[in-house]
């Protein structure tokens, strides 16, 4: 049988740039063990299996695979699938005007926002369907940390941010990384804390290599098959709660647009939305850019 898919770029204005994505469509009859082999066929850091939807009036259920096992929620993923749907679906109805695509996710709907640009790629936004929570385990010490990441204790920790372990769908330990230049020494060693599904990894630094982003940051899963990621929407996603926590925003609107990838010669901007009031987090967001690369059928 013949199964379309589509690869594309994510978080990146151009191709051969931001977070590769998988999309395979017309899964009818694909079951988990079949999608876990594609997953680790295609080796990306997800992949995205598109069903017709639960609920009539959505858009599509989605099922997301890294190389190694099923997520209930990832950023990229989200919004790639969305722009490639309104892309394929309706593209004139896109082309002039914003279209709503609802994603049937693990973690529950997921309302997106697709935008066509002129002459730019494809945008697409969506607003966070679960609110981050801090995880009551405290996380590794720091010497633990330094350790598993082949950094020194001092590296660790700015301002008033320290270690902390957040989720928005998927778990993180986030780690602050003094300087870019630290942030770039890090090479994985033994994090046994992403053992068995365990937290991934986000380091992240106030010092940056484009001017206009908030933060430069690299993220580490190899215990869900992932070595590195060149863009992480789960994990900006989480990160909400981070930077609610350690740098106390005033309330109203912000959006913060975290760098990533540049380590891996692909570099990636998310944009971070957030809106605060009483000094709490009551919604956020995660946007950017996706670009269609290639596509074909798997003979599957």
């Amino acid at each position: 049988m013949k199964r379309r898919f589509f690869t594309l770029d994510v978080f990146a204005d151009t191709a051969l740039a931001g977070n590769p994505l998988a999309v395979v469509l017309d899964c009818a009859g694909l079951d988990d063990r079949r999608m876990q082999a594609i997953a680790r066929e295609f080796n990306l850091s997800e992949t995205v299996f598109v069903f017709e939807p639960m609920n009539p009036v959505n858009t599509a259920r989605v099922r997301i695979f890294t190389p190694a096992r099923e997520l209930p929620f990832a950023g990229h993923p989200t919004v790639g699938t969305a722009a490639l749907i309104a892309h394929i679906r309706a593209p004139d109805l896109l082309a002039a005007q914003d279209m709503r695509i609802l994603l049937e996710e693990g973690i529950g709907d997921v309302v997106c926002v697709v935008r066509h640009r002129k002459g730019r790629a494809l945008a697409a936004n969506f607003d966070l369907p679960k609110l981050p929570q801090r995880l009551e385990a405290p996380p590794p010490t720091t010497p633990e940390i330094a350790r598993g990441l082949g950094l020194r204790p001092e590296d660790i920790g700015f301002d008033r941010h320290e270690p902390s372990l957040f989720t928005a769908g998927a778990p993180y330990l986030f780690v602050p990384v003094r300087s870019i230049d630290a942030i770039g020494r890090a090479r994985p060693a033994d994090m046994s804390w992403n053992a068995d599904g365990g937290p991934a990894t986000f380091l992240y630094t106030s010092e940056v290599v484009e001017a206009g982003s908030a933060y430069h940051a690299r993220m580490f899963a190899g215990g869900w098959g992932v070595a590195e990621d060149p863009a992480t929407g789960s994990a900006a996603a989480a990160f909400a709660g981070v930077t609610v926590a350690f740098d106390r925003p005033s309330d109203g609107e912000h959006v913060l647009a975290i760098e990533q990838g540049f380590e891996m010669g692909r570099p990636s901007l998310i944009a971070l939305g957030l809106e605060v009031e009483g000094g709490e987090l009551r919604s956020a967001s995660i946007g950017g850019s996706a670009v269609i690369v290639s596509s074909g059928a798997l003979e599957l």
